[in-house]
């Protein structure tokens, strides 16, 4: 399939001939939801940790007799079904939350992403995307002059200058084609691409 090419003043650059298979794949809702699911998953990091009865300082007596009392029977403070009692299956920080994917699936995911992008019409293509200084208000200008309210921008070299000019706006993001995730991809309203980067996307996931 061919995409359009547009300048840094959002005017025709002429078109780029793309592949199919990354770019006009069918749209796999279950394969996609379980891409983003994974990728938050692994992000997660096991810091929690809770105290088991053995982990407890409760004293080891009985609380009550056995019988008579009118109570239900109890035979230690550090019961997990008691108030401040230790829990029955605690987490521990070692727990690992990290869910596998196959690079097959991986990789027909990202594809199905990619191509939703197009058939939404909130993928562009652009020749090159830099900024002069690390300049905020100038990267703010480009976005305006681009038309583009929330925008990740995807280059295949970005330097210093734009990852600098971008730190401050919360609505923008500049990442490299491998660094491209499921979740970024789908939260930013447009997703900006050089054609030298889809160049690197498609050698990488063929």
């Amino acid at each position: 399939m061919e995409l359009k090419i547009l300048n840094g003043s959002n005017e025709a650059a002429g078109s780029i001939q793309v592949s199919d298979a990354l770019f006009a794949r069918d749209y796999n809702e279950s394969l996609i939801h379980q891409l983003v699911v994974s990728f938050m998953a692994n992000a997660r990091s096991g810091t929690r940790a809770q105290k088991a009865r053995g982990d407890l300082t409760r004293s080891g007596r009985k609380p009550w007799k056995q019988k008579g009392t009118g109570r239900a029977r109890a035979g230690s403070a550090s019961s997990p079904i008691w108030r401040g009692g230790g829990k029955a299956f605690p987490s521990s920080p070692d727990e690992n939350f990290s869910q596998k994917i196959n690079r097959k699936m991986y990789r027909a995911g990202i594809s199905s992403i990619w191509s939703q992008l197009v058939r939404e019409d909130r993928l562009i293509v652009i020749d090159s995307f830099a900024v002069d200084s690390p300049k905020t208000k100038l990267l703010s200008a480009k976005m305006k002059e681009l038309g583009l309210a929330s925008a990740l921008i995807v280059t295949n070299d970005p330097d210093e200058n734009l990852y600098l000019a971008a730190r401050n706006l919360h609505y923008v993001d500049v990442l490299t084609p491998g660094q491209a995730d499921p979740v970024s991809l789908l939260h930013f309203e447009k997703v900006v691409i050089t054609k030298d980067a889809i160049a690197h996307l498609e050698e990488s996931l063929s």
